[in-house]
């Protein structure tokens, strides 16, 4: 299957109908949930004291290591970062030992204005040389991601290992709706719990950039309503970047394929990002792989036939 269309983009017919995401709440159970991740031995603090009767550490311990007052740390917890500086943001990202990722969460929620965004109900489009590409990729599944996790452009060997998105709804073309609301990807990925996580912590890192996005609060909405485990997930405000790795996935035809994917965060439009997936040559993995090559649409068509729902 070829490429799809600019006019056929995932976000063309995404609902529009949803609240802003809180980003004062946002900002508050992000800090909370982070300090509560560390224990006092991990920060170089004596275990002893007053019996501790939540997990991880006092608010003025948090702001002690920071090097800020109790009272303006607990204002920031609070979701009231208004004007707070990029020194103090480094300071407390330090004492909380943010990952990067998370720091540069913390900064969007706390200074939103800071940053330069694009309009968030702006529709995606890929650039026709980029579909071009994935077309020529004849043997490594390949696709297009964007914000709220939509997918925006795919190649045949993709349809091949996912399913024939392009027999879904525009509005369905997306990761975490494929994931938590549908069995067959449930099957699909053999370690689903990881691909679960994945996908929610990107979800929240578009939920710092972009609040007052109504498809993705939406999108957050219809989640949180219909799949428990999406509900677990999204509490514990977790964000991280995964550029490479590897995948287990349980195909209805091929059977298992161990596959290493590949994250290109495009230069021109970085809420697009290319995925690849490849197997290691001379293994069970890369034969299955040319099978699917060779059998292009027609392995997804009989795919239907062997559990794979579209």
């Amino acid at each position: 299957m070829e490429a799809q269309p600019a006019s056929e983009s995932a976000t063309d017919a995404a609902p529009e109908s949803g609240t802003a995401l809180d980003r004062r709440a946002e900002l508050s159970e992000f800090l909370r949930t982070r300090r509560a991740r560390l224990k006092p031995q991990d920060v170089g603090l004596p275990e002893f004291g007053r019996q501790r009767r939540v997990p991880g550490l006092r608010r003025e311990e948090l702001a002690q290591l920071a090097g800020v007052s109790v009272a303006y740390y607990t204002r920031l917890e609070q979701g009231n970062g208004r004007n707070v500086s990029t020194e103090v943001l480094d300071a407390i990202a330090r004492a909380l030992r943010l990952t990067d990722a998370e720091h540069a969460h913390l900064t969007h929620l706390a200074n939103p204005k800071q940053h330069k965004k694009k309009p968030a109900a702006r529709s995606q489009q890929v650039r026709p040389a980029l579909r071009q590409l994935l077309d020529t990729m004849d043997a490594v599944p390949a696709y297009v991601v964007g914000r709220r996790s939509d997918i925006l452009a795919w190649n045949r060997m993709a349809a091949a290992l996912f399913g024939d998105w392009a027999e879904l709804p525009a509005a369905h073309r997306n990761w975490a709706r494929l994931v938590f609301l549908r069995p067959d990807y449930h099957d699909l990925f053999q370690d689903w719990e990881q691909k679960a996580i994945d996908i929610v912590c990107h979800l929240r890192m578009d939920a710092g950039c972009y609040p007052d996005d109504p498809r993705l609060s939406a999108l957050v909405g219809e989640l949180s309503v219909k799949s428990e485990d999406f509900r677990r997930l999204w509490a514990t405000h977790d964000v991280k970047e995964k550029s490479h790795g590897v995948k287990l996935l349980r195909h209805p035809l091929v059977g298992e394929l161990s596959l290493r994917f590949e994250s290109f965060r495009l230069a021109d439009d970085s809420e697009q990002v290319l995925v690849t997936y490849h197997a290691d040559p001379a293994t069970p993995s890369a034969e299955a792989l040319r099978l699917l090559a060779s059998w292009g649409t027609d392995a997804t068509r009989a795919g239907q036939g062997s559990g794979v729902q579209h």
